[in-house]
């Protein structure tokens, strides 16, 4: 399996509901490095897993929407606890409808998946993976 990644950031605020998460129930801001890997069993005409600089700005252009952003407020997420879990998850969801799309070109006919991870710090982070189609 061949694999591309691309990486960027983005910064938000929000709080969660629940006793499981402590202080985090208060407002609170977060900084996620995000890494994107596409995955394919073969390489596409040109030797790529998927045009980089496509995947690059549209994982810039998914994140463009949440950053600087309280969550709380959004009404995409009203009543959700809006987890590193939970962002990993709605990050691949845009990723795999813009390979669908045709956004990444071409070449992202032939991906197999996508896995958005959030890392919260270098000791914590959390991931989603699934198919594109």
């Amino acid at each position: 399996m061949y694999s591309l990644n691309v990486r960027d950031h983005f910064m938000i605020a929000h709080s969660f509901e629940g006793d499981v998460f402590g202080p985090a129930r208060r407002l609170h801001g977060a900084t996620y490095v995000v890494d994107a890997t596409f995955r394919r069993q073969e390489l596409d005409g040109d030797g790529l897993v998927v045009d980089i600089g496509l995947a690059g700005r549209c994982l810039a252009a998914v994140l463009a929407d949440l950053n600087y952003r309280n969550l709380d407020e959004e009404p995409a997420f009203a009543g959700r606890n809006t987890t590193t879990e939970f962002l990993a998850r709605f990050v691949f969801d845009r990723l795999a409808q813009a390979a669908r799309e045709g956004r990444l070109g071409p070449g992202a006919r032939g991906l197999a998946s996508i896995c958005v991870a959030l890392r919260e710090s270098h000791v914590a982070w959390a991931s989603y993976e699934g198919p594109v189609g």
